[in-house]
């Protein structure tokens, strides 16, 4: 260990960092144990650079304690994909790992990422192998690096969003960590001979103090929620034109109860930068994070506390300064939506697009939806199709001259289209329960539930019709971005949880704790009325979440400080 870094001061992953020599740890001899499902505790953190969680099956966990058994170990396994977009050919390899290696199911994320569930030990490296074979790879979708780049969700709607796509894949690219650990391990290549040799250019030997999250969305679709992320780069078009991007810093999510000094937090906008700086502007402002961040405590260690504790001012001078020079003023811009388009759209190529709607982002075959058999069938059958996952679990087929098929295809198995209401077709649920090991209550598994529970409120007012942003996640770290909903759930204990209100329709403005640890039964009947008067009193065009602040059902959240749980 280096004499110069004060090792007591520093929280335990700062050390298994350092000691992994470049993210190998021992995760060879882990793999290699076949004594547990488990992996050694060090490389449970190290693994999480290769994009892998450890995970058990919570369902199972009395009865295995029962029967003196190890929890039923399980990993988690996140594909980077970088603005969300994939081939056919590339779907049917996920599809096919999903069947052969995991669950059986297809998780889309929050972050325009594939996930799998249920990966056992013996199969984590032949899984990652069959990733690689689909010209994927889950380095960094994990870890205290940059995860991945978001982007809107396809390219094809015009050169435009072509730009931003490139810009999104070329941020990811850049900041990849170098490090040949994950070739090794995974892909059996050939080792460093002196890995010490080896040089991380950017993120250095001890990475980022926390997880970095970056997005680039274009006015008026808000559709990553770029407040949400701790870099965003807002396009500025001008006379159909791209000049640049209007930058933003300082948001996430993650946050504790009964910890007010960590909340949620949305970004700040401190500047303008042309086309060609932004991959420059991303990489400084990853080093005076990486430079600046805080190393000791890890629930204060995201770039909003590193704002918030030396001040925006401060910040914004310090990123001109490693940049050698001043980002421009901002520009004006308008968001009108954070929620997905639904249906068929054509690009300024010809070609079409169809945004699907994905319950719960998880992508299953059920009694009485084949969804998975569908989507195969498509990749199989419409060969100049791609496969673009969303910001908001859902899924494009886009850029395709084979319209009439797919729609052929998809309305063979039900999948399209379908009647939602305006409540349903912008939910967001985290997968929670039964295998996140921070999940205090279910999300994925019971908000398609509640939601029908709320529409049938919603039927009564003839409000069937009207978008409000509901969001379900089974703990405060913000996965399903709960904070920015109209309408947000989160988990308190098993089968209760605290109501949030008050977030907007464009992904804008922070919620507001209503009421604490309610059951279904009490959250029925608190919507109720406020739904209700929402009927009868709410102004034109007016938001769910306008009205509530406008009627005082609860206070505006102005600054992420001032959140409470």
């Amino acid at each position: 260990m280096s004499e110069v870094i004060d090792w007591s001061t520093l929280s335990e992953v700062e050390k298994i960092k350092y000691n992994s020599n470049y993210l190998r740890g021992t995760l060879e001899e882990s793999l290699a144990d076949p004594v547990t499902g488990a992996i050694a505790d060090d490389d449970t953190q190290v693994s999480k650079f290769h994009g892998i969680y450890q995970q058990h099956d919570r369902d199972l966990e009395k009865e295995r304690k029962r029967q003196k058994l190890e929890p039923a170990y399980s990993f988690l396994i996140r594909v980077r994909l970088p603005g969300g977009v994939t081939t056919g050919k590339q779907w049917l390899q996920m599809d096919k790992l999903a069947d052969t290696h995991a669950n059986g199911t297809l998780k889309l994320t929050t972050r325009q990422a594939f996930q799998l569930h249920g990966v056992i030990k013996t199969k984590l490296k032949a899984t990652i192998q069959g990733i690689n074979e689909g010209l994927l790879d889950t380095i960094a979708a994990c870890g205290d690096v940059n995860r991945n780049v978001m982007s809107h969700a396809n390219p094809g709607e015009s050169d435009l969003h072509a730009t931003v796509y490139k810009l999104a894949d070329d941020i990811s690219a850049h900041l990849t960590p170098r490090t040949r650990a994950y070739h090794e391990i995974w892909l059996d290549q050939k080792k460093v001979a002196d890995s010490k040799k080896e040089v991380e250019p950017i993120y250095g030997v001890r990475y980022l103090p926390r997880k970095f999250k970056i997005g680039v969305a274009i006015p008026p679709y808000n559709d990553i929620d770029i407040f949400s992320q701790d870099l965003g780069f807002i396009a500025i078009e001008e006379k159909g034109k791209l000049v640049g991007y209007n930058v933003t810093a300082g948001g996430g999510f993650g946050s504790t109860f009964g910890m007010p000094e960590a909340y949620p937090r949305l970004a700040d906008v401190i500047g303008f930068c042309t086309p060609e700086q932004a991959v420059d502007v991303a990489e400084k402002v990853v080093l005076v994070q990486k430079d600046n961040g805080n190393r000791e405590n890890r629930k204060q260690a995201r770039l909003k506390y590193t704002i918030d504790r030396l001040g925006l001012d401060w910040f914004k001078a310090e990123v001109n300064k490693y940049l050698g020079y001043d980002l421009q003023p901002a520009k004006p811009f308008t968001f009108t939506r954070n929620g997905d388009r639904y249906g068929w759209k054509k690009g300024t190529d010809d070609k079409w697009s169809l945004n699907l709607f994905i319950e719960g982002g998880r992508v299953k075959d059920t009694d009485s939806l084949k969804l998975k058999t569908a989507l195969r069938e498509v990749a199989e059958k419409v060969e100049d199709a791609q496969f673009i996952l969303t910001g908001n679990q859902n899924l494009v087929i886009g850029n395709t001259t084979e319209k009439d098929k797919v729609s052929r295809i998809l309305k063979k198995y039900g999948v399209w289209p379908v009647q939602l209401s305006g409540l349903r077709q912008n939910t967001i649920a985290c997968v929670a329960l039964n295998t996140c090991g921070l999940a205090f209550a279910e999300a994925e598994r019971y908000l398609p539930t509640m939601v029908g529970k709320i529409e049938s409120i919603l039927e009564e007012h003839d409000l069937l019709k009207q978008e409000i942003v509901i969001r379900m996640t089974g703990c405060p770290n913000g996965c399903g971005r709960p904070y920015l909903a109209e309408i947000g759930f989160i988990g308190k204990s098993l089968g209760h949880y605290n109501l949030y209100l008050g977030g907007n329709f464009n992904g804008t403005r922070l919620n507001t704790l209503y009421k604490e640890t309610l059951s279904e039964e009490e959250i029925l009947n608190e919507l109720r009325p406020i739904i209700a008067d929402y009927a009868k009193n709410r102004n034109k065009g007016e938001g769910f979440g306008d009205f509530v602040i406008r009627k005082e059902y609860v206070k505006e959240t102005k600054e992420g400080r001032d959140f409470r749980h």
